[in-house]
């Protein structure tokens, strides 16, 4: 359920009809994109899952500042304040015009920040340079270029302009040529090599680098206006309970929760598919607590993997006997998630409605309907079909029961 898709970066390629057909051949009951700063995919990929019969729903993803935690750690490794954050159940890539000025600052902030990157990624590398408009964008396939595309970029830049990339890259990452040359595998830009120069060149600590400030990213607020502008849920997002923001994780939840927060995203397999055996504890304990307290705040939980790194794996294990405690709650969540999105695409009657908060006030009452709907509706065409048969001024029980016949 949380699948980024090339519009922003996905290292296996796959567009969202790549991601959709993916899932329907290998039998997915439920999946979800995810980019960051765009909907650039959203409305090819619902269409498609329609048209292929598989449950989906559609997310974005950005950093936001979050001023009462200026001085803790969040998710953002090493930036006090900033935390990854979410919006899901988008229904569409339009953006109605009241909020459009704030997805255009996204947009805007995010290249900024990779132009001040590459100038001084750039001035490192020399004369091994690339320039944004010619050899960065093309990567794209609609302008959104993330860190991972620059790595790329690079890497090519030194292949074509150098007459040993290994040797040049064993100099500027100080690292064993030998290492450098296994890390590039056959193919001479192994993903190995990729992380590495991201690692050392672009992450905190390298040369691109610059500490971001209260200013970088926007407030919570700002990009909670832009997610219920469209009818989607404000969505939280959890990395292993280790930081100092997350250790008061109930504390950070409630502040959420007041800023609009409905759900909780959480990446599963970082968590317990750890090699040390202490770690792998602690960590899996984390999860389990968070798990808990989302259950008893009514934050349905959105769970996957995120396929933007090479490595990730197409579907979360959801057998494995680490996650047996909280399998139950990712279905939940996944399958919430899908009712929401079909209900309000298909028949505008979505989480944020009208409807529902007249007819469902309280979160837990909505997060119930919704992952009930959920469950009840079946993908593409059928499922579409059954809910325009369904008479107006209809009742949320009424729903249930005769999607339940």
């Amino acid at each position: 359920m949380h699948c980024h898709t090339f519009f922003s970066y996905n290292a296996y390629g796959y567009s969202p009809s790549g991601l959709a057909w993916l899932g329907k051949k290998e039998g997915y009951k439920l999946m979800g994109i995810v980019d960051f700063d765009v909907l650039d995919g959203v409305d090819e990929w619902l269409e498609v899952c329609e048209l292929v019969g598989l449950r989906g729903s559609a997310g974005m993803e950005t950093r936001a500042f979050v001023p009462e935690f200026a001085d803790s750690v969040i998710n953002s490794p090493g930036e006090p304040g900033v935390t990854y954050h979410m919006g899901i159940g988008f229904t569409s890539g339009a953006i109605p015009d009241s909020v459009a000025h704030i997805a255009d600052d996204l947009r805007e902030r995010a290249q900024q920040r990779n132009l001040g990157m590459l100038q001084r990624v750039n001035a490192y590398l020399d004369p091994v340079t690339i320039d944004y408009q010619q050899d960065v964008l093309p990567l794209t396939p609609a302008g959104n270029a993330t860190e991972r595309h620059m790595v790329v970029a690079f890497v090519k830049a030194a292949q074509r302009l150098t007459d040993d990339p290994a040797a040049f890259w064993a100099n500027k990452l100080d690292a064993p040529q030998a290492d450098i040359t296994e890390l590039m595998g056959e193919s001479g830009d192994g993903p190995g090599l990729q992380n590495l120069i991201r690692k050392k060149l672009m992450k905190r600590g390298g040369v691109g680098y610059v500490q971001p400030g209260p200013d970088a990213f926007p407030t919570i607020e700002e990009f909670h206006q832009l997610i219920t502008a469209c009818g989607a849920l404000p969505c939280a997002a959890w990395l292993d309970g280790t930081t100092a923001g997350e250790q008061r994780m109930e504390e950070l939840l409630a502040l959420l929760i007041d800023k609009g927060v409905v759900t909780l995203n959480i990446v599963p397999d970082r968590n317990w598919n750890i090699a040390d055996p202490v770690e792998r504890k602690q960590k899996v304990e984390n999860l389990h607590r968070v798990v808990e307290l989302a259950q008893k705040l009514d934050l349905p939980i959105n769970v996957g993997t995120e396929m933007n790194s090479f490595g990730n794996k197409l579907v979360d294990d959801f057998d494995a006997p680490e996650l047996a405690p909280v399998r139950q709650a990712f279905l939940d969540g996944a399958y919430f998630i899908y009712g929401h999105t079909v209900l309000q695409r298909v028949l505008g009657l979505g989480y944020q409605s009208h409807w529902a908060k007249s007819h469902l006030p309280t979160r837990a009452e909505r997060n119930a309907f919704y992952t009930r709907a959920g469950r009840l509706i079946p993908p593409g065409k059928r499922g579409t079909d059954q809910l325009l048969a369904l008479p107006p001024d209809i009742s949320p029980t009424e729903i249930l029961n005769r999607l339940n016949r």
